[in-house]
């Protein structure tokens, strides 16, 4: 299980952590919300949201539907409410997601000399 603090480092899980803040959700649903992640991906960051005791999952049928666990906020719940009403929040959301989607930088490469035979 982790940490909640470790759960809420993530801009993903904090954007699924928005989805399901006020309403039940299936997983299929949060995973076409979410638009540029693979079900894989949504998968793990609910598993790992659940075990940090931050979501509830309850079974319907083969859908798997999830709400998170506002009381194992406490005074944070409220104040990752008024972040996600902010405008700046979302901006910022969408930057580190889109950092995020590119991977590290790539070291810049020193290009090579090309031997002329004797002229330069």
């Amino acid at each position: 299980m982790s940490s909640p603090i470790d759960a809420l480092a993530s801009p993903r899980r904090r954007e699924i952590l928005r989805l399901v803040w006020r309403e039940e959700r299936a997983a299929g649903d949060i995973h076409r919300a979410l638009g540029d992640v693979t079900f894989g991906a949504v998968s793990q960051h609910l598993s790992g949201l659940v075990g940090s005791g931050l979501l509830d999952v309850r079974a319907e049928g083969r859908r798997r539907l999830y709400r998170a666990r506002r009381q194992a906020f406490g005074p944070i719940g409220r104040a990752l409410e008024d972040l996600w009403d902010d405008a700046l929040y979302t901006l910022t959301l969408r930057a580190e997601l889109d950092e995020s989607r590119r991977g590290p930088r790539p070291t810049r490469r020193r290009r090579r000399r090309r031997h002329t035979g004797g002229r330069r």
